[in-house]
């Protein structure tokens, strides 16, 4: 019944996810992406707040008997992409791009309220629709929870839609499913001589290129083999001539873990790396590492609750396991404060979907049979706390 319903509906949904695929808003800037959810909130009779954390919106469905809240979230931001997939409603925008599918992610959860609100009499409790903004930078979740989005929520559930999973199947995993997500940042400095007479300096990128070998070996030496690590230095500076040994070198990166006692102690063990390679080659060094989100750990009763309402509208035979990835995602930040489950959601097409171009990729196609399925799912998961 909810698939059919959300399958009926979905015309109008499917048509403002496009409107908002053609105006992609970078992080932090979604601020035609909120009017439009508003607009849509106001049209279903929903009362919500808008401006929470940046331009996200939070909106409360009441259910007509009290019980607890249960929170569904959206994200809405784009990246900043130039978009090569061959749609009639392509980004009208040079340089940013809907290439990871948060156009639908806000069309589906308005695809749930919509519903949800025809289910409300029957609801003992609350559904919190939270559309967050600045996924893609990993603020939107942090500035959200810092004004209150789960204040009172008992659990909270999401969905990311994934190309090379076909539309109509879903993923799910409980415990960790994706990484945390680190930042570091790490400033050597030696001494500016002619390139010609490296004796009279102190060469930071013989340095830096120590450091990036080194680094390297914390993965393979330090951290056991069954607990996955990825460092990787995606941008490196120094220098602007070719026979000039600069004074400096910057180098920027990520790390990723699956654990989050491993998470833990990186810090420490990279300062000490860092320091003492910078040491060996007469240089200074300054590390900055930035903590932005943990992992994502799936709670193992919620996932219980998610594959159940998975079961029930879509089919079992439609459901498979999840397997972990690295990548990131601060919902992750949710599920540290309160119970929940983040799922997959199939966008890709039904034969080869695992030859489809993926998420961040300037060719990413969403096939919109997804939209209703996640709809249903959404507003399924909610029902089955609440009735």
């Amino acid at each position: 019944m909810l698939l059919a319903d959300a399958r009926e509906n979905s015309g109008k949904w499917i048509a403002l996810r496009r409107e908002i695929h053609r105006r992609p808003e970078l992080s932090g800037d979604e601020g035609y992406t909120a009017r439009e959810i508003a607009r849509q909130l106001a049209a279903l009779g929903i009362p919500f707040r808008s401006g929470i954390g940046g331009h996200g919106i939070v909106a409360d469905i009441a259910g007509d008997q009290p019980g607890p809240v249960i929170a569904l979230r959206a994200d809405m931001d784009a990246l900043p992409i130039q978009e090569e997939a061959e749609v009639d409603f392509a980004s009208e925008r040079p340089g940013v791009m809907h290439a990871c599918g948060h156009d639908a992610h806000t069309a589906i959860l308005l695809g749930a309220a919509e519903i949800l609100m025809k289910e409300r009499n029957r609801m003992a409790g609350v559904v919190r629709l939270l559309f967050q903004p600045a996924e893609e930078i990993n603020a939107g979740a942090r500035a959200m929870l810092s004004e209150g989005a789960l204040d009172g929520v008992a659990e909270i559930y999401g969905l990311h839609n994934l190309p090379t999973l076909p539309a109509g199947r879903v993923a799910t995993r409980s415990g960790p499913m994706m990484g945390s997500v680190d930042r570091i940042e790490i400033e050597v400095e030696g001494r500016g001589a002619h390139g010609a007479i490296p004796d009279q300096g102190i060469d930071p990128i013989v340095c830096a290129a120590a450091l990036i070998q080194s680094l390297q070996s914390l993965v393979s030496r330090e951290v056991s083999p069954f607990a996955p690590v990825v460092v990787t230095i995606g941008s490196i500076h120094a220098g602007e001539a070719n026979n000039v040994i600069p004074q400096t070198c910057k180098l920027i990166g990520t790390i990723r873990t699956f654990d989050p006692a491993v998470q833990e102690r990186l810090p420490d063990a990279l300062e000490r790396i860092v320091q003492g390679i910078a040491a060996a080659h007469r240089c200074s060094a300054e590390l900055r590492y930035i903590r932005q989100v943990p992992v994502l750990v799936n709670h193992a009763d919620n996932t219980r609750f998610v594959d159940a309402a998975i079961d029930e509208i879509i089919g079992v035979d439609n459901r498979g396991a999840a397997e972990p990835t690295l990548a990131g995602e601060d919902f992750s930040l949710y599920l540290e404060q309160v119970p929940g489950c983040f799922f997959w959601l199939g966008s890709g097409p039904q034969r080869d979907a695992e030859k489809a171009y993926g998420l961040h990729h300037p060719k990413f196609t969403l096939h919109e049979e997804c939209i209703p399925v996640g709809s249903a799912l959404l507003a399924g998961i909610a029902l089955s706390r609440l009735l």
